[in-house]
């Protein structure tokens, strides 16, 4: 079954190759725009049931395309999902498997994504496509690690973890960036942010695009502005204002990409893909995971499904929805296949294109199985079925488990059935129990040991991506 699917989407492949040959010049490639939320909870969106705060630009994407009812982000928080999407391979591969240590941008010399992972935009510059990242990176502050060297022509935003949205002095620690360079910014950050994502589109329209555009929003600290902050009157919870002000810029940002997307006539030659990094910290934001169990932080579904929505109106159905289990990595994957580019097999992607699947040239799941490991906690989802050891209760980010990584003590789910990770079925399906464990097993077999510890920042072992970061700096 796997190597029909396998067989199927490489003849989709070449067909789509063939499509996009016969259209003319490679500037007639679609554009690509990957939308990220930051610490948005599942049910914070008007599709998933939000009511409080209208997101009616986000909700677009879903009711203008595909919205995946099993979306998933392969780390429960910040850094390591966004070293999956950009290389398309499940971040603990590369040991990448924690938030690099350190605050901000005062993040240590040789802690970031490993030097020897290409980058979408690293493919996608080579094959003739302008990229850029406006937003967050969390991938490492060090010059090494800057996007500007990481395969992206340009780069507006902050290199750290977290950011203020009003607090925004060039000479702060994880000051904005222009580039290589710090710069003074004025405008509440969010507006910045889609400032300069409708600039980058405007300056571009003429040549295929790649913009990743990484909102902090709704992350912490809940900064307001009185033109979003007046809007929500009606909620009477202070902290839960505040977070309906921030989500509100974020919800209107959107709305000004596509539209600037209408305008330029760019509409139907741009992918959009939108997704969260990872669940609400429901406690630190208010954001909600409902009827998820679990938050940020955790291998509970609550952590790690998210918000996961593409459109490209034309050409992908319009209002639909996609209930197999797929994954940000496999953005990376698509992202090349709508470029034209073909996957090497050296590439060893864990992530898949979606397109064959979306489109109905392909049926069947895109994957066996898909797969975590987050210091002690574990999941793998296959079909319906989740096999899972996570902590308990609100998540803290500061006491992250460090026990060794097993199925021992997991629980297992029918997610179809309950949704929200209450009834354990493991003693009563215990070969079920045993095939998620042998799946997962094998899986994490193949893993290093992560390449730095939640806390604490010490690597077990100095890897050559460390070495050539030293290097580079003593220069």
């Amino acid at each position: 079954m796997r190597y029909r699917t396998l067989l199927a989407t490489a003849s989709f492949g070449l067909l789509w190759a063939l499509t996009l040959a016969a259209a003319g010049a490679p500037d007639r490639r679609p554009n690509v725009v990957v939308i990220i939320a930051d610490d948005l909870g599942f049910a914070d969106v008007g599709v998933h049931g939000g009511k409080d705060i209208p997101t009616p630009n986000i909700d677009s994407i879903a009711t203008d395309g595909i919205r995946f009812t099993s979306g998933y982000v392969s780390g429960p928080y910040c850094s390591p999902t966004r070293a999956g999407l950009l290389t398309g391979r499940y971040q603990q591969r590369f040991g990448h498997e924690f938030n690099p240590p350190g605050p901000n941008a005062t993040n240590r010399i040789g802690f970031g994504l490993p030097l020897e992972e290409k980058t979408v935009a690293d493919r996608l510059k080579a094959a003739g496509y302008v990229t850029g990242l406006v937003g967050k990176w969390h991938l490492g502050a060090s010059e090494p690690f800057n996007p500007i060297n990481r395969g992206f022509e340009e780069f507006f935003g902050f290199l750290g973890a977290a950011h203020s949205y009003t607090n925004l002095d060039a000479t702060r620690p994880n000051a904005i960036h222009r580039g290589l360079q710090p710069v003074e910014e004025r405008e509440f950050l969010t507006d910045a942010f889609t400032r300069e994502a409708v600039s980058f589109v405007e300056r571009h329209q003429g040549r295929p695009f790649y913009l990743q555009l990484a909102y902090n929003a709704v992350h912490s600290p809940l900064d307001t502005h009185p033109k979003y902050y007046g809007r929500f009157g009606h909620i009477t919870e202070e902290k839960r204002r505040r977070f309906a002000a921030l989500y509100a810029a974020f919800d209107e940002g959107v709305g000004q990409v596509l539209a600037a997307l209408r305008r330029l006539d760019l509409d139907q030659n741009t992918v959009v893909f939108f997704f969260s990094d990872n669940g609400g910290p429901t406690n630190d934001n208010t954001s909600r995971n409902d009827p998820l169990r679990g938050f940020k932080a955790q291998t509970w579904d609550g952590g790690i499904h998210v918000p996961f929505f593409v459109r490209w109106p034309g050409r992908l159905p319009a209002g639909k929805t996609y209930g197999q289990p797929v994954i940000q990595l496999d953005i990376h994957a698509t992202t090349l296949a709508l470029a034209g580019v073909a996957v090497q097999p050296e590439w060893k992607l864990d992530g898949v294109n979606l397109l064959p699947f979306l489109t109905g040239a392909v049926s069947g799941a895109p994957h066996e199985a898909l797969y975590w490991r987050f210091g002690g906690q574990i999941a793998v989802r296959s079909g319906d079925w989740k096999l899972v050891k996570a902590q308990d209760g609100e998540s803290d980010m500061r006491q992250i488990s460090s026990e060794p990584a097993s199925t021992a003590g997991a629980q297992l789910f029918n997610l179809a059935e309950d949704p929200s990770e209450k009834v354990n079925l493991a003693p009563s399906n215990p070969r079920k129990f045993e095939e998620l464990a042998r799946l997962w097993n094998h899986w994490n077999s193949e893993l290093p040991e992560p390449a730095w510890k939640s806390r604490g920042g010490v690597r077990p072992a100095a890897s050559s991506s460390a070495a050539s970061a030293t290097q580079s700096a003593a220069k």
